[in-house]
């Protein structure tokens, strides 16, 4: 098994998120890395008092991730969003896949709103990743040390960091989804609704499909927030 786990959380103004997060990933790893971007709150406060060690450098989820990465000190990474908790075990069900060859996976997901729109979006996104092997950050993807640098670590894009680094981790060989499944906010979808949120993130994922760039489709995606 990996001899260290170390799980990177980027942060930007997450005091009312964090906290909850921190507590549930502290049992499970070795090292807690908080990567934040600038936050304005108690985001860093929170993070040092909760014995994590702090990163700070530029905005950008792909940047942030890519910094924390890079001042871990594990044989095994994991990225959690400041808004997902993990079950009890997890941190176990990671090394134990990695130690079984593979070079990365991540988790099944459900969003913690009340629902059928909630619960089915939490379905088609676990269905995606079983049939299709396509996860997102915010279904906390990890992954082997030596296979992040066989990558060459997260690429510091504004957006769709996560399709293009599980692309390139599943050529390494085949990755997993595990059991139970993280919980993550549907404050995004809450803030626009679920079925906006949904369309927009498809629409952009085509773009970004056709070749349009991270940064130009980031500032589409700010401008329609």
């Amino acid at each position: 098994m990996p001899s260290g786990l170390t799980a990177v959380i980027p942060t930007l103004d997450e005091e009312q998120e964090l906290g909850p997060t921190i507590e549930a990933l502290a049992p499970e790893v070795d090292e807690l890395v908080v990567a934040d971007g600038g936050s304005r709150d108690a985001t860093a406060t929170l993070a040092a008092d909760r014995g994590a060690k702090l990163a700070l450098g530029a905005r950008g989820r792909g940047a942030q991730l890519a910094l924390g990465a890079s001042v871990a000190s594990g044989e095994a990474l994991w990225f959690v969003h400041a808004d997902t908790q993990v079950a009890p075990g997890s941190g176990d069900l990671v090394r134990a896949a990695l130690a079984a060859g593979a070079p990365g996976g991540a988790f099944e997901v459900r969003f913690a709103g009340p629902g059928w729109r909630y619960r089915l979006g939490s379905a088609l996104a676990s269905a995606r990743s079983r049939r299709g092997g396509l996860f997102l950050g915010d279904q906390a993807p990890f992954v082997s040390r030596a296979a992040y640098e066989a990558l060459g670590g997260i690429r510091p894009w504004p957006l769709f960091e996560d399709v293009d680094f599980c692309r390139r981790l599943r050529r390494l060989g085949d990755t997993v989804i595990l059991r139970p499944p993280v919980v993550t906010s549907a404050r995004r979808f809450a803030a626009t609704g679920p079925l906006r949120a949904v369309a927009t993130n498809w629409l952009l994922l085509g773009l970004f499909e056709l070749g349009v760039s991270p940064q130009r489709l980031a500032r589409w995606y700010r401008r329609g927030r």
